[in-house]
């Protein structure tokens, strides 16, 4: 797909969800301040199905404005699906924002439910990273800033090309393209190497290659950081927001309230195999619902 053609469809599906939005104050903040990046224009480069467009904000001020708005948005979602919901609270540790969700950590609801219209951009599942709408447009959270400050938390070098709603201008660095080209995941480092090793295997299901030397990267800053620390490890699984991980972390969070219990290797080895064991049938709802492509 070329240039223009992305820059069209990616201006295109941003309106369409500034437009769905009721709230002037917000509609204005997201028209100026939104950054679509990642998986979403890669898969257009190489004229492959979108599945999901993520965007990003520039500044705090979008980002709770947003969070406050689909907040009140899920409350009317569980009205016209007849679900309860726990209260919602934004937060915001060490300048990054997330949305507070009791007990299981995520929300989700029925997408195919007949009040799903197109371009309706209701919420269908929400993590306290992300905000995931009807029409494939997901809303990340966690993050914000310009996109170098963005991609500074992106770890392969193909999904590095980004559209700015402020001037509809799209970039596409020439190593990003090279790679996308090459279809090769070349690891330029990253905070969450936990979570980029774990996101290899669905580039690989897709015909992906990958060397050696860069699992080695990521191998390497894995190694710095303690994964028996529940706040450590939690934070690694940002950008892999599956059910399984959030199940993973919340049984780990109920086994600390004993406060004899001590996280251990063999402790983490056990959950997993009780929690993950009917993973390999479920890998396509768990990919569509993971913050990065």
């Amino acid at each position: 797909m070329k240039r223009k053609t992305i820059e069209k469809q990616l201006k295109y599906i941003h309106s369409k969800w500034c437009n769905s939005i009721t709230d002037e104050t917000v509609r204005n903040l997201v028209k100026m301040n939104t950054i679509i990046t990642g998986g979403a224009i890669a898969s257009m480069l190489l004229q492959e199905e979108v599945n999901d467009y993520d965007m990003y904000f520039r500044n705090k001020e979008t980002v709770l404005a947003l969070c406050a708005y689909y907040i009140k948005q899920v409350e009317t979602c569980a009205i016209v699906q007849k679900k309860s919901i726990p209260s919602l609270l934004t937060k915001e540790v060490d300048g990054r924002i997330s949305i507070f969700i009791p007990s299981a950590g995520i929300i989700k609801f029925n997408a195919s439910h007949k009040s799903y219209k197109l371009n309706s951009f209701l919420p269908i599942f929400i993590t306290g990273n992300a905000i995931t709408l009807s029409d494939k447009v997901q809303l990340v959270i966690r993050f914000y800033g310009e996109p170098e400050e963005i991609h500074a938390n992106y770890d392969f070098e193909h999904t590095k090309s980004y559209w700015s709603s402020w001037d509809n201008k799209l970039v596409i660095p020439g190593t990003s393209a090279e790679a996308l080209l090459a279809r090769e995941l070349r690891y330029t480092g990253s905070k969450y190497p936990l979570s980029s090793i774990i996101r290899t295997r669905k580039f690989i299901n897709r015909g992906w290659s990958i060397n050696a030397g860069e699992y080695l990267k990521m191998a390497v800053q894995l190694n710095q950081l303690d994964l028996l620390d529940v706040k450590v490890l939690e934070d690694q699984l940002i950008g892999v927001d599956t059910t399984y991980f959030l199940m993973f972390i919340s049984a780990i969070r109920a086994s600390m309230e004993n406060p004899d219990f001590k996280l251990s290797s063999d402790y983490v080895i056990k959950l997993i195999d009780e929690i993950f064991n009917e993973e390999i049938n479920n890998d396509s709802e768990d990919e569509n619902n993971s913050n990065e492509d």
